[in-house]
């Protein structure tokens, strides 16, 4: 892996999503890359990397270097039990069992307060989080304040607290309850549609929660992801973390995405 450089040893997240209205159906496709075959949604139409061959070879190099990552094996396995349907035949000796398994609402949430943080501070503020409110309608009802205090150690605690209670909010004013389980029998489409009208969800955001707890082939691309694919040329050296993101997501082979973004994030 000559071609990967040296990046930050502290797993810091990007920015918080921009807050932003619901999105029209047309704008929605634009910037997700799924309109169809226009220029509109292959931002680099001509530009033929990477092969899939090229995203095996690097698949198997990072996996050679680093094993596969520890912090990602319950996600990988939820994705086997979801492909496979069979819980009963899962393996004991794998930290991904069926008690494990968060809600989509659950994986929301740890992913904002992941925004802009180490991998530590946001599962402590997540830890804490979920201590200090048995359950999601004592978020929505608690005092902003408190919800702060709770979840400080991961930073930008009063940002963080203002998304996930808007978030509560528009999902109950919507639903009537505060659960996401609805999101695992829509399309890749549709799921991007109904996450991009909460305020502070943006790309990113949403291609966690498909490739992570929804158990979709997506490929997000934060800041470590990007740099890795600039230099190895899996992308003109004009892109952008948008462009970048619709680009791998065509080019990339849907069965190696997961492991393949796990990877490059642990070796970024």
């Amino acid at each position: 892996m000559t071609k990967l450089t040296e990046t930050q040893n502290s797993r810091k997240r990007k920015k918080p999503d921009d807050q932003c209205p619901c999105p029209s159906s047309k704008s929605l496709k634009k910037a997700n890359g799924t309109a169809g075959s226009s220029n509109e949604s292959e931002p680099f139409p001509d530009f033929s990397r990477p092969t899939p061959e090229e995203c095996r070879v690097v698949r198997d190099d990072l996996l050679a270097l680093h094993g596969f990552p520890k912090e990602f094996i319950k996600y990988r396995n939820q994705r086997l039990l979801s492909h496979d349907n069979n819980i009963g035949d899962k393996d004991d000796d794998i930290s991904g069992n069926e008690s494990c398994k968060e809600s989509v609402l659950d994986g929301l949430i740890s992913t904002i307060l992941s925004q802009n943080t180490t991998e530590a501070n946001s599962q402590k503020a997540f830890a804490s989080l979920k201590s200090s409110f048995p359950t999601w309608e004592c978020v929505l009802a608690a005092d902003a304040k408190l919800v702060e205090d709770t979840i400080r150690c991961g930073g930008l605690a009063p940002t963080k607290t203002s998304c996930i209670k808007g978030i509560l909010s528009s999902l109950f004013q919507k639903k009537g309850n505060l659960c996401l389980e609805y999101l695992r029998e829509l399309s890749i489409e549709d799921v991007k549609r109904e996450l991009s009208c909460f305020k502070g969800i943006g790309p990113k955001t949403m291609a966690c929660v498909l490739m992570f707890h929804l158990q979709r082939d997506d490929f997000p691309v934060d800041t470590h992801i990007f740099q890795i694919a600039k230099t190895l040329h899996w992308v003109p050296a004009a892109a952008d973390v948008k462009k970048t993101y619709i680009h791998l997501n065509r080019r990339i082979p849907d069965e190696l995405k997961f492991d393949l973004n796990c990877l490059i994030y642990t070796h970024g």
